[in-house]
């Protein structure tokens, strides 16, 4: 899977010595280590994607340099990472891809993006068919890409008709600028309606939603989404899995300027954190994995080292068993129930 490098970089020459998938090898962090299910399909599609992700909300185009940039995605993919999100609002579109495929095969690579805010006026912005077409072709261009794999409604239109918004993604599928479409931030209701959209007028529904889960947050993807994924097929590819690095513990002396948590800070969730969970030895990252309707967790990080620890999560998994995250659960005291747990 992985490509020889056309240079001779200690970052990409690493690449070389990677092996198969299912490794994961860093010439700067250790030996090869097998990880258990590290690909999971995306939904019920037959896209695999890794199950941790690299995220560029924030970080990238802002708080960090290009050479970092280059870094964290080329520690990310020779650690057996194929997935890596982008959007039109995320440093403006400008995350700098093309450093990385100067030494990586297009195919090993899932990319993605997401359409909604991109344009400065307001006739420039939602889910029209007019919108989706010309923003993806310019997140592409930014991004010096042919096709992105999976292209995102970033938030729902209230103004624009489902019908439009649907059949505005499944051109763009078959024009060849994106595989797959998905959702993100969008409700379960809102959700089905573009499946049956699609459904009635022949067109493709989405494959997947976008949602932020992490211990705080967790109604939506142990409740609402696992229904859809049963019933049309739809998977969730999670973002936020320590809330803005809150779970962390990193802000227990207070919140930077210019952190993420400085960009979305839940006092509460913070309180509530230090005081009941901050004992529990778990990654939030693993944590969030073990729900086996996640098929992907988008990390965020700023440094190597950050990333790397938040990639060591995937080791923590196995160690999750049914009494430890039943622990979790009372200690949080915030599990959701679904209408059958109420009825058994």
């Amino acid at each position: 899977m992985y490509p020889e490098s056309p240079t001779a970089s200690p970052a990409r020459l690493s690449l070389r010595q990677t092996g198969s998938p299912g490794m994961v090898y860093s010439a700067r962090y250790g030996s090869p280590k097998r990880q258990l299910q590290f690909y999971r399909n995306l939904g019920k599609s037959g896209l695999r994607v890794s199950c941790l992700g690299l995220g560029t909300w924030v970080t990238f185009g802002g708080q960090i340099t290009d050479e970092i940039a280059e870094q964290l995605m080329t520690l990310a993919y020779e650690n057996g990472i194929n997935l890596f999100d982008t959007a039109e609002v995320y440093a403006a579109g400008n995350v700098p891809f093309f450093f990385f495929f100067f030494f990586c095969r297009r195919s090993s690579l899932v990319i993605t993006t997401k359409i909604f805010w991109g344009g400065k006026a307001e006739t420039e912005r939602g889910l029209s068919r007019k919108h989706i077409i010309e923003g993806l072709k310019a997140s592409l261009e930014r991004l010096q890409l042919e096709y992105v794999d999976v292209v995102f409604a970033n938030r729902p239109d209230p103004n624009t008709p489902m019908e439009e918004t649907v059949r505005a993604m499944t051109h763009v599928i078959n024009q060849g600028m994106a595989m797959y479409w998905g959702t993100s931030r969008w409700s379960p209701m809102e959700i089905m309606e573009a499946y049956s959209v699609a459904r009635q007028f022949n067109q493709i529904p989405p494959i997947c939603e976008q949602s932020e889960y992490h211990m705080f947050q967790r109604e939506k993807v142990e409740v609402q989404l696992p229904e859809l994924f049963h019933k049309i097929g739809v998977g969730a590819m999670t973002w936020s899995p320590l809330a803005c690095g809150i779970i962390s513990g990193k802000y227990d002396s207070g919140v930077p300027a210019y952190s993420r948590a400085s960009l979305k800070c839940n006092v509460l969730c913070m309180m509530l954190f230090m005081l009941y969970v901050q004992h529990i030895c778990c990654s939030s990252p693993a944590w969030c994995l073990r729900n086996e309707g996640v098929s992907s967790v988008l990390l965020g990080a700023s440094s190597t080292d950050q990333l790397m620890e938040n990639i060591g999560a995937i080791q923590v998994l196995p160690k999750l068993s049914s009494s430890i995250v039943h622990e979790v659960d009372s200690i949080l005291g915030n599990k959701p129930y679904s209408k059958k747990d109420y009825r058994s």
